[in-house]
């Protein structure tokens, strides 16, 4: 079935299917599928005049581990032609083997449900470097970001690398997000940079500690593509730069109304009290009736964390939404399921349908991946149990998924205080 399709199916029906296997061994690409990779990644990469920027691999041999930041499809062909020509294996989620599994694996992909534990991954990624002797490339913020700067990483990564006793390397990409955005899909013409960096080589890795690893793993992965843009004097011209953004931006800084932005061409505006702010070509935005709350489109977004934050704090979170219910169980596609509802508040998640009972308690996820008008059925959230993945479209489509992406990692953050 095609990804837009909504089949239809009944609960009992889609748990005895066949369900993807997670613990096959990742292969090594076939001479024919890699130079089949290579002939599709370079010429968008050249397209886009990407620069690589490499520090301390010099001398590198052997495999190692890749750490790319996460910000659009050209993430993956970008890191093809950093670490060429050596061949990697890769950790993909479940979705991205829909209608092309056999091909997905024979590349060298091995699957991933996301924030979702599990100690097989592990085994994975030990064959993919000891084994396969390949290169491993890990997107360890697990999501796309938002508005083109840093997602939160998982403390356990730390720990995962010490076990592996590999170098690490990573690759932080910049304009990747400014060419193809999380929340518009049109791509913009749009020069682009990535800086691959040895962080922690092979001597240093048996005696460095994982927090360590960890501190070093989270100053590498520190960006921002709207201040790349502004310092590189990158123009984007595009009428259309500003629609999609009251996806991520969806509440206004100066009524604080939630979920009434629009937005059309090059402006943003609230509804609610019609404030309007016009994004420059330079991707800064002003206000054309006042004052300027936000001129730097993350930092508007990372103040609606902070109102979450207080929300939660103030014990005023609290969201419960009539939802569709679509499940993945394997890679001919989605089944819709029916509807139920779902909840979420300082408990964590808790998913309910017919036959259908799901509790994930806030600890459990760090994050949470959401979509944008995903394949047209509309904005989303996902999350997985060890053998299933849902994905949960709100019948309200103006409440902003943006919003549980906030509340899921500032939960957990105070939890972790806790």
């Amino acid at each position: 079935m095609k990804i837009s399709d909504i089949v239809y199916e009944h609960i009992d029906k889609v748990r005895v299917m066949e369900r993807f296997d997670m613990v096959s061994m990742p292969k090594k690409a076939t001479w024919y599928l890699q130079l089949l990779a290579w002939i599709l990644a370079l010429p968008e990469t050249y397209m886009v005049k990407a620069k690589i920027i490499k520090k301390n691999v010099k001398g590198l041999k052997g495999p190692y581990i890749l750490l790319c930041n996460h910000n659009s499809f050209l993430d993956f062909k970008v890191a093809t032609r950093a670490v060429f020509p050596r061949k990697s294996t890769y950790i993909v989620a479940v979705d991205g083997f829909i209608n092309r599994e056999g091909l997905m694996r024979n590349v060298g992909c091995f699957m991933k449900r996301k924030f979702v534990s599990d100690i097989k991954l592990v085994k994975q990624i030990k064959h993919s470097l000891e084994i396969n002797q390949t290169v491993c490339q890990i997107y360890p913020e697990a999501r796309y970001s938002l508005v083109g700067t840093q997602s939160m990483l998982p403390s356990s990564l730390g720990k995962l690398i010490k076990l592996m006793k590999y170098p690490v390397v990573t690759l932080i990409g910049n304009g990747h997000h400014l060419r193809q955005p999380f929340w518009n899909l049109k791509k913009r013409k749009v020069k682009t940079k990535a800086y691959m960096t040895q962080i922690i080589t092979q001597d240093e890795i048996n005696t460095i500690s994982i927090d360590e690893i960890n501190q070093r793993i989270n100053e590498a992965f520190v960006y921002d593509d709207y201040k790349y843009q502004l310092d590189n004097n990158i123009k984007i011209k595009e009428k259309f730069r500003a629609e999609g953004l009251e996806k991520p931006l969806y509440m206004c800084p100066h009524c604080l109304a939630e979920f009434k932005m629009k937005t059309k061409d090059n402006r943003i505006w609230c509804e609610n009290c019609n404030e309007t702010y016009e994004m420059d070509e330079l991707g800064r935005l002003s206000n054309i009736n006042g004052e300027t709350k936000f001129s730097h489109i993350p930092d508007w977004f990372e103040w609606e964390r902070l109102q979450v934050r207080k929300e939660i704090i103030d014990s005023k979170y609290h969201v419960e939404l009539d939802v569709d219910i679509d499940m993945l169980p394997n890679s001919t596609g989605y089944y819709r399921i029916g509807s139920g509802k779902l909840i979420h508040n300082k408990d964590g998640y808790h998913l309910i349908g017919e036959n259908l009972d799901i509790k994930k308690p806030v600890i459990a996820n760090f994050g949470v991946h959401i979509e944008y008008d995903y394949f047209g059925k509309g904005d989303c959230i996902s999350f997985s149990t060890n053998e299933d993945t849902y994905y949960i479209y709100p019948h309200n489509q103006e409440y902003s998924v943006t919003k549980f992406h906030f509340a899921t990692e500032e939960l957990y953050k105070l939890s972790e205080k806790k």
